[in-house]
């Protein structure tokens, strides 16, 4: 291979960025590479595509799952082999004249002497949190004079430092001498990203946890970070253009489209530093002491086969994420779904039916996970309990089926309350939503400009008896996890729908009753949540459905076979790329009518769910609206922020009970 291999050729389209002089200089240059992870692998491969021909590289870490989502060299048949060692190889496939020296236990003050030896620049790789070599390794750069430039990963962008020989050291700019960790993490951060372009669109906070020395990243962050520092590689070791030193600093970030040119004269002692330091350790320092919880933590990974298929159905959708259900393992291929409803006490529960529903998503998507494990599922319910505790036996078999396309989506199937794009459904997305309702259900369609503002007069005309409702305040009240973005067992109310002005109205007044009917009586309570959560939804989608069933729906197994129907078609405007919000209130309001039940003591809540049972009708028509399993909208939009997340294994698997089901 050595033999066939030409450095002039390999690199000879470089040339014209550079001369053929400059890139015989590159050659015999030695940068070193302290870390092989995130960014320190992605260097040392773009630096040997530049033409560099010397590396000093460092490393004492094997790769592993985890970082195959930014680390150049993660791969299957990389896991559990030495960084240095599979990026050395890398490097030599790309040049195998390149003159390597690796140091495999990673660099630390016994080895930085012959680390730095005969170096020309060095190029930071080491962990973020690694901030003591990393202080070790710079103050060494400074005192040999050589170059040292280090660039951060940060969202989706890159920051950029460089610290050059006779100008602001790494210790002068971020002043961490005799800090405790959590402020030396804090100042590197804020030291390296005073612009902070990445914080604008972190989704998801809590997956920042400084405290265990973990953080979110993308692989998009790690190649920028190599072109930029190659980049300010080159103009150094060349004398070439302009190289800015700390304290300037350079942060592109490309999800932003946005470029800032930082100056911190003092570094953090600059005061708009000491600002943010302040604002920092305010926003952080909780995470940073404490560390933060994910939704499964890392002790509840499931292992076995029937653990997974619970780790997947748990995330099937249930009313105000209610969750009714609990399981009970007897064995390793039998299972027992222990359901339950709200009726007593949740006013949208008439006789249990929305619970009902729940259980057949659930019971859906356990086929469809047990699917993805080689089983199929002999599902019974036991007839012998009363429908207050609907009970059902999975007896699990194998299978030589494929993994059920659906099985993806589970996790990411959500509710999105949000106004979605008016853009209308292709020909080929309504055909898959029609079939996936299966045999005896069909789907009815409400779309076109008159029909979404129709539907957006009958949901404001809902949305009225929702809201003024006393036993529907009761459940209001109960559901809402407030100043959260994700709740286990309610709905945060980041994911409600409303803007922050009338989120923090509706926070006032559902602290009583008495609040609820003065605002609505003197204020006009009810017209801001009307219009934000239920008219300009209601405009803005691609159309509203109903799910209807053939028969009629008489029994409780109709409902459980209905939410199966109702999950399929769910999970399929999932995969499809909807959006997807229910509407199920019209039609339990009008349940309530064909029932004769008195849901309110509200004479006139009762009265206008009688006339809201009739617009539904003549919109949909009467055996639709009597058999209707499932009704709401789906659209094209992007995926909400917030949303609830589910009760881990622990709180839904019960102690076994020694019993044969009947």
């Amino acid at each position: 291979m050595t033999a066939s291999f030409d450095y002039g050729i390999a690199f000879s389209r470089n040339i014209g960025w550079v001369t053929e002089a400059e890139q015989a200089g590159l050659r015999v240059r030695r940068i070193a590479i302290a870390g092989l992870g995130g960014v320190g692998g992605s260097h040392l491969l773009t630096l040997t595509r530049l033409g560099i021909g010397q590396f000093n590289i460092a490393d004492l870490d094997v790769f592993e799952p985890a970082n195959f989502n930014r680390q150049a060299g993660a791969s299957l048949r990389h896991i559990g082999r030495p960084k240095v060692e599979v990026l050395a190889e890398m490097a030599l496939d790309i040049n195998p004249e390149l003159d390597l020296r690796t140091f495999p236990h990673g660099v630390s003050a016994d080895n930085l002497d012959n680390f730095l030896e005969g170096v020309d620049l060095y190029v930071d790789g080491l962990d973020f949190f690694a901030v003591t070599i990393r202080r070790q390794v710079f103050a060494a750069c400074a005192a040999r004079g050589i170059p040292a430039i280090t660039a951060a990963p940060l969202g989706m962008g890159a920051a950029l430092l460089n610290f050059l020989p006779g100008k602001m050291s790494f210790e002068a700019y971020f002043r961490l001498e005799g800090e405790a960790e959590d402020e030396q993490l804090l100042r590197f951060l804020l030291g390296l990203s005073p612009a902070m372009l990445q914080m604008g669109y972190l989704v998801d906070p809590t997956r920042v946890d400084l405290a265990n020395h973990r953080g979110p990243s993308t692989p998009m962050a790690c190649e920028l970070c190599a072109g930029m520092a190659a980049t300010q590689a080159l103009k150094i070791l060349l004398g070439r253009g302009k190289t800015p030193a700390a304290p300037w600093g350079i942060h592109f970030d490309a999800y932003r489209n946005k470029l800032a040119l930082t100056w911190r004269p003092g570094g953090n002692r600059h005061p708009l530093q000491r600002l943010g330091l302040y604002v920092a350790r305010r926003r952080l320092g909780r995470q940073i002491s404490q560390g933060t919880q994910c939704a499964i933590p890392a002790s509840e990974t499931p292992l076995t086969p029937m653990e997974q298929i619970l780790d997947l159905a748990r995330w099937a959708p249930s009313g105000d994420n209610t969750q009714p259900w609990r399981f009970e393992i007897p064995s390793e291929r039998h299972l027992v779904v222990h359901g339950f409803d709200t009726r007593e006490h949740v006013i949208y529960d008439l006789q249990g039916r929305a619970s009902q529903l729940a259980l057949g998503g659930l019971l859906e998507t356990l086929e469809i996970a047990a699917q993805g494990r080689g089983w199929r599922c002999d599902i019974h319910r036991r007839k012998d309990l009363p429908e207050t505790r609907p009970t059902f036996d999975v007896k699990f078999s194998d299978t030589l089926t494929e993994p059920h396309p659906l099985e993806a989506v589970i996790r990411t199937r959500v509710t999105n309350r949000r106004a979605f794009s008016q853009r209308p459904l292709s020909s080929r997305e309504r055909s898959a939503l029609e079939a996936s309702v299966g045999a005896g259900y069909r789907v009815v369609w409400l779309e076109g400009s008159a029909t979404l503002r129709r539907m957006a007069r009958l949901l404001f005309a809902n949305a009225e008896i929702r809201l003024t409702t006393p036993e529907a305040y009761t459940v209001h009240k109960s559901i809402i996890e407030w100043n959260s973005q994700f709740s286990q067992e309610r709905i945060p109310d980041q994911a409600v729908g409303l803007d922050p002005v009338a989120l923090r109205l509706m926070r006032w007044a559902m602290q009583s009753w008495k609040r609820v009917c003065f605002l609505n009586r003197y204020l006009g309570g009810t017209l801001l949540p009307r219009l934000q959560l239920d008219v300009w939804p209601a405009l803005n989608c691609a159309a509203h459905f109903v799910i209807v069933a053939e028969q009629p729906l008489q029994a409780m197994d109709d409902y459980v076979t209905g939410g199966r129907a109702m999950q399929r078609f769910w999970l399929t405007a999932t995969h499809l790329g909807l959006q997807f919000q229910p509407e199920m209130t019209p039609l339990i309001f009008a349940s309530y009518i064909y029932n004769d039940v008195v849901f309110s003591q509200r004479s006139r809540s009762l009265a206008q769910a009688r006339r809201l049972t009739s617009q539904l009708e003549a919109l949909i028509g009467r055996e639709a609206c009597q058999q209707a399993v499932y009704m709401g909208r789906v659209g094209f939009g992007s995926v909400p922020m917030a949303r609830s997340l589910r009760l881990p294994l622990s709180r839904l698997v019960l102690p076994t009970v020694q019993h044969e089901p009947s």
